[in-house]
Parts: structure tokens; sequence; C-alpha cells
């Protein structure tokens, strides 16, 4: 596994702002946006593109595209939605798919799986998992794991905050056979008794969406 930590000022203000209880949830989702793009070209450094010969105003040249099959975005439900303009912003040519995952409250590094849009096939993509928050880590291996048994084998994680124990969780769990990278904002201090990150952000899908009871 590959972890790599932006270390930018602009991330740092984005994320400390973000981070304010007081951020209301219209620059909370805008930052979230913000944030992504700036992890997603570190994240994208990596995709895989074909000499394409074109013509410009002046003289012909050969550039590069994009190769196919189409790299795919995949944002983990519900949260991971806020992430998704700003990966499609950056890669408008991607396809999008989602995945439902929830925390077991009683078990929190296994998941439940209640919501799939996928290709049956994903052999040969570039798949990158959005979700704000890697905490315990049991979502982002389980979801890793999900896009590998349908083919993938080139998995990037993008989170905005990661706990040191899901990084450990991951680390120790995840697939090796699968080429496997995570991109974070920040590694905070620890998990609570709770399993919310500390200083956290608190719940990224309330402060995106409003809270649901």
């Amino acid at each position: 596994m590959e972890l790599h930590v932006l270390n930018h000022p602009l991330v740092e203000h984005k994320l400390t702002v973000l981070r304010d209880k007081n951020t209301p949830s219209s620059t909370f989702r805008e930052l979230v946006s913000e944030l992504v793009m700036l992890e997603a070209y570190e994240a994208t450094r990596d995709l895989s593109v074909v000499s394409t010969p074109i013509e410009t105003p002046v003289a012909p040249m050969t550039g590069k595209k994009l190769a196919s099959p189409r790299p795919i975005i995949v944002p983990v439900l519900r949260a991971g939605l806020g992430m998704l303009d700003g990966m499609t912003r950056l890669i408008p040519t991607a396809e999008v798919g989602f995945l439902g995952m929830k925390r077991d409250e009683e078990h929190p590094t296994q998941q439940i799986t209640y919501a799939n849009r996928l290709p049956d096939d994903l052999s040969g993509r570039q798949c990158f998992l959005i979700d704000p928050m890697l905490a315990t880590g049991g979502t982002l291996v389980a979801a890793t794991h999900y896009l590998a048994e349908r083919g993938a084998k080139d998995v990037t994680a993008i989170n905005i905050i990661a706990a040191p124990e899901g990084i450990k969780y991951v680390e120790e769990h995840i697939d090796p056979s699968i080429d496997f990278k995570v991109v974070v904002c920040a590694v905070d201090e620890k998990l609570n008794d709770k399993c919310y990150i500390v200083p956290g952000l608190g719940d990224a899908g309330d402060r995106l969406y409003g809270v649901i009871d």
C-alpha cells in the first residue's frame, strides 16, 4: 500500500475551515469539492495515456490523451457523493459507479453493502474510490475488495482525513495483489471510543447534507 499525504498551504487552509464546527453546509460542500480537486491532481498522476497525433493552428504534433478503458470514479454512499463534483471536474470523461456501504455499529470494521451500481467487469480499469473519512478502515478494505472481485487491480482511494488506526487496518488487511494507493489531506491523532476521528471534522455526511434521524 502506498500512502500520500498532501503537504500544501492551500490544503491546510481549506482543511482548517472545513473542520470548523461553525462552517455552514454550503461552504463545507464547496471546500470538499476544492480539496478533492487538489487531491485528484496527485491521485491521477499515473493515469494511463496514449500518444495522439493532432494539428495545432501552427503545426502538427503528437500529444497525449487518456487511454481506454476510461477510469471509473466510485463514491461510497452517501458522503462520497460530496466528493464527486471535484473529481468529475478534473476527469470529465471518467465513468461513475456507486457503492453503498455502511458500518456495522456493533462490529465497526465490518460493513453492510446496501447498494451497487458498478460494471460487472472492471478488468483493466483504473478505479478511484472516494469517501471523505478513513476511520476504522473497514469500509475502504471492503469497498476495494468489492471492486477486486469484479476484476479491478488498480485502485486509488481518495479520503480527506484519516486516522492512524484505519491506515494500519488497511495495510494489514488489503489484498496485496491489488495495486493500491491512498491519498489524504491529513492524518489525524486517533479514533475516539465511538470510532470518530479526533480532532476530525464530525460526520461528513451530516455536514454535507444535514442530519437524518
